[in-house]
């Protein structure tokens, strides 16, 4: 009965939700006017509307919206005064918000609650306090400021292994933890999957634990990120508030035949469908098979997690070319699960050989391409027959060949709750080259990272043929292929993203503007073929950031939220650009609030 009086209300909602917006759109803007304490223009404030009341769909017995029912999620729009101090922000989504102003030393405005016709002016007051300033700094700004002595590649390591899922350096570091409690941080990320190398396991505690009490006594060596600018004038930026602070927004997909965003929910099993355009939301829980486990087939690995439903631990989404239809990585089975976005129905494709579906794309001829993060794979799924074929990539060494041979043994190990800190680990993980990123060339050519292997590779589907590249730089992660076939690739650990072109088979970094000293965690980026963009997750900065290919400029656009990390990037055909708070776990986001982000550049 709950359900259907939601449902009438629902539809009733429906209804004046389309009156609203048609009778308002054009008259309920926001004009914000902000100066300093003395009276001066202030140019660059970012200011977040919300709705007061947002809508609330009723929830299921473990937290989140019932499967399947249809309900809207109002959005939160971002914009910055102009030199003037002035914006005005389109609200049509609800009669009463809340106003929040943020700028890097300046202390925040949060007030409530207004018409969203009002006009309004504020005054921001300076911050004073040294200590209340480096807080408002993101967290690469504090990684950059720990000592890490002489040893530069420790700092790597740490950035790339302990920075694997969340930030490092963000609120929750920023304490005077000792050297035991680091120790039992790390070993504790370890049981979730991070591989320190030995020298590194020991060395980073007391690191660690010395270098934060030491910012903590001394804040003037914290240094502020990248100031924001004048590309923010006119931008756009929306939210859509998506699961809760135990859920895992990982990767997303910009439907191209329907318009709607789908967002995979890691942690929880669940994909969401949304429409950017009306708010329209709907969720959906991939199926689980009968003999499934929680936690999947490493169901150890989330033992200690306090909330989760990961069977399948929904991972990476790909658009079939024909019909469609959408393929999801179950990373925690070995399946690859194809959803129709029609008839709204799930089916799986089973394989034997292979462990950890991560990264998946499809090719012009409807081939579905994935990586195979723990049994160093490429798998292919052609959906013309059904069929699966697997690409086995060579070992670095022989320790490493016989590590794969036994990856089996060692996953039950830590399935019946073998400490996994106790194994050994060396510089470059081996055992573990970690095939991640993937994407297909528009000469069909298939192109590759292994993480742990500092190399990429290319797979040539006329002749099953393929070649791995070593990479001068360390941990490339995702890539993405531009239109004239150079490749694009996120540098995790080096604060860079890397163009290789095969034509010379010639690298050439390209240090990102947000990074302080080097640190910045390029987790994904993707190139918007028709503009001719890289964009680049900004994932310890908190901002998404674009460059020109032609001419290696770039626009940088500042989140809303403290702590966003974000793990992939999809373009709608008009430019706008989309990307998903992925931070595991999410209670590490400012507000615990996981959201889907869109981003509208200025005209």
């Amino acid at each position: 009965m709950k359900f259907k009086r939601f449902k009438y209300r629902f539809l009733f909602q429906l209804v004046l939700f389309f009156i609203f917006a048609i009778t308002y759109t054009s008259l309920s803007a926001i004009q914000v006017n902000v100066k300093d304490s003395n009276g001066n223009n202030l140019d660059l404030v970012m200011v977040t509307i919300k709705a007061e009341k947002p809508q609330v769909p009723p929830r299921d017995d473990h937290g989140y919206p019932p499967e399947g029912l249809t309900f809207f999620i109002t959005p939160e729009v971002t914009m910055f005064t102009n030199p003037n101090g002035k914006v005005d922000i389109p609200f049509p989504y609800a009669p009463q918000v809340t106003i929040r102003l943020r700028k890097i030393g300046y202390k925040d405005i949060n007030v409530r609650p207004y018409s969203n016709v009002s006009s309004v002016s504020f005054r921001m007051e300076k911050v004073t306090d040294l200590n209340y300033l480096v807080g408002q700094y993101p967290s690469n700004s504090w990684v950059a400021a720990l000592e890490f002595g002489e040893d530069k590649e420790l700092r790597k390591t740490y950035l790339e292994q302990c920075g694997f899922c969340h930030q490092q350096g963000s609120f929750f570091m920023r304490r005077a933890f000792s050297e035991g409690d680091w120790e039992e941080i790390i070993n504790r990320m370890m049981g979730y999957g991070a591989r320190p190398h030995g020298k590194a396991k020991k060395k980073l505690p007391g690191i660690l634990s010395n270098a934060y009490v030491d910012l903590l006594k001394h804040p003037e060596r914290v240094k502020p990120g990248r100031t924001w600018g004048k590309e923010l004038y006119g931008a756009v930026i929306r939210e859509w508030p998506m699961g809760d602070s135990f859920s895992q927004m990982h990767d997303l997909l910009f439907h191209k035949k329907t318009g709607l965003v789908y967002v995979g929910d890691n942690i929880q099993d669940r994909l969401w469908e949304i429409n950017p355009n009306t708010g329209k939301t709907v969720v959906y829980k991939v199926p689980k098979l009968p003999e499934d486990e929680l936690g999947g087939l490493l169901p150890g690995r989330l033992r200690s997690f306090q909330k989760h439903e990961t069977y399948v631990g929904l991972h990476s989404l790909a658009e079939s070319p024909v019909d469609g239809n959408i393929f999801i990585t179950p990373s925690l089975q070995r399946r690859i699960t194809e959803f129709d976005p029609v008839s709204k129905k799930f089916k799986n494709h089973l394989f034997k050989d292979g462990l950890y579906p991560h990264t998946i794309r499809i090719d012009r001829e409807d081939r579905v391409w994935f990586t195979l993060a723990l049994s160093n794979q490429v798998g292919m799924f052609n959906r013309k027959d059904q069929s699966f074929h697997t690409y086995d990539l060579p070992a670095r060494t022989k320790k490493e060949s016989f590590s794969l041979w036994i990856s089996g043994f060692i996953i039950k190990l830590m399935n019946w709750g073998f400490p996994m800190h106790l194994l050994p680990v060396d510089e470059r993980v081996s055992g573990m080259p970690l095939p991640y990123g993937i994407d297909i060339a528009p000469n069909g050519t298939v192109w590759f990272t292994r993480l742990h292997a500092d190399t990429i590779g290319k797979i040539d589907p006329k002749n099953d043929s393929f070649q791995l590249i070593p990479t001068p730089f360390q941990g490339p992660r995702r890539l993405r292929v531009d239109r004239d076939n150079n490749v694009w690739i996120s540098v995790f650990p080096e604060g860079s993203i890397a163009k290789y072109t095969p034509d010379d088979g010639k690298f050439k970094l390209y240090p990102l503007p947000t990074a302080v000293d080097g640190v910045e965690t390029p987790y994904s980026l993707n190139v918007d073929r028709k503009s001719n963009l890289v964009w680049v997750t900004g994932t310890s900065s908190d901002n998404l950031m674009a460059m020109d290919i032609k001419t290696e400029t770039w626009k940088v656009y500042p989140m809303s939220r403290k702590v966003t990390f974000t793990r992939d990037i999809e373009f709608s055909p008009d430019g706008k650009v989309y990307s998903s708070n992925g931070a595991f776990p999410s209670w590490h986001i400012e507000d615990g609030q996981p959201t889907l982000m869109e981003v509208t550049q200025a005209k």
